[in-house]
């Protein structure tokens, strides 16, 4: 008998004692470690003064007999390589890029009543560095026989220095924005916790093969002037400002 009494009683400790491990596990709170995050957006903007320009010039020339058409083609060419040596362009900045020679018909019938004859295309890439010298330069190529301008490009020859400059601008307004934010909660940036390049190029306000190279119609939250352009006193040429811009994302952190 007081065998079972020994037995019955131990079993009731067990119990309690498992509902009394079971209450102090629920009653301890969770606490997450993580915190919490904001992500923005910077955009920066840098504005600079050309030093060179990129002509995309073309010659096209056309005649019923082959040699004839790629003879006039390359009389015109060669007067547009030796503009660029007057002009005092070295040899490597100057390009022939494109060469395309094709039959054409009309209305797209192949009959030899139809044949209209051979289209002989040329494209020549020139890269100035005197600006002063550009509309002299443009004026001469279309008198030698250049009947097409595909592309008239004013760039820098320091855009990567201009690139990271921006990109700079831009992280550094990624975070004053964050900033702001959080402070109009109450709170404070922490460390970041990602950072990602969003968008980075220039952009000039020529066009080329009648469309603009390539830009952004983003707004920006940084502008920089790196000089100012004007002007030349002896010609009507105004290059100004080409724009050269950078967008980040940026996730930071949020601390009480």
């Amino acid at each position: 008998m007081k065998q079972k009494i020994f037995q019955i009683a131990g079993g009731l400790s067990m119990v309690a004692i498992v509902v009394f491990a079971l209450a102090a596990w629920a009653e301890t709170p969770t606490v997450s470690e993580e915190p919490g995050l904001i992500n923005v957006t910077g955009d920066a903007e840098v504005r600079v003064v050309p030093d060179e320009v990129i002509l995309t010039l073309g010659v096209q020339t056309w005649d019923k007999n082959l040699d004839v058409a790629k003879r006039q083609n390359d009389e015109i060419v060669r007067g547009v390589l030796a503009l660029a040596e007057e002009y005092g362009i070295s040899p490597e900045h100057v390009q022939t890029d494109y060469v395309n020679i094709e039959p054409r018909y009309r209305n797209g019938y192949y009959e030899p009543s139809d044949f209209i004859g051979y289209f002989v295309n040329k494209t020549i890439v020139v890269t100035l560095r005197d600006l002063d010298r550009f509309e002299d330069l443009l004026a001469s190529s279309l008198e030698a026989g250049v009947n097409y301008v595909h592309g008239i490009q004013f760039r820098t020859t320091e855009l990567r220095k201009y690139r990271d400059e921006a990109r700079a601008l831009a992280i550094r307004a990624a975070r004053e924005k964050a900033e702001a934010m959080a402070a109009e909660l109450g709170q404070e940036v922490g460390e970041p916790r990602q950072i990602t390049e969003e968008q980075s190029g220039w952009w000039s306000g020529y066009n080329s093969w009648w469309g603009s190279r390539w830009g952004s119609g983003m707004a920006q939250n940084v502008i920089q002037e790196m000089g100012t352009g004007g002007m030349p006193a002896d010609g009507s040429l105004a290059p100004g400002q080409i724009n050269v811009n950078a967008r980040v994302s940026v996730t930071f952190e949020i601390t009480k």
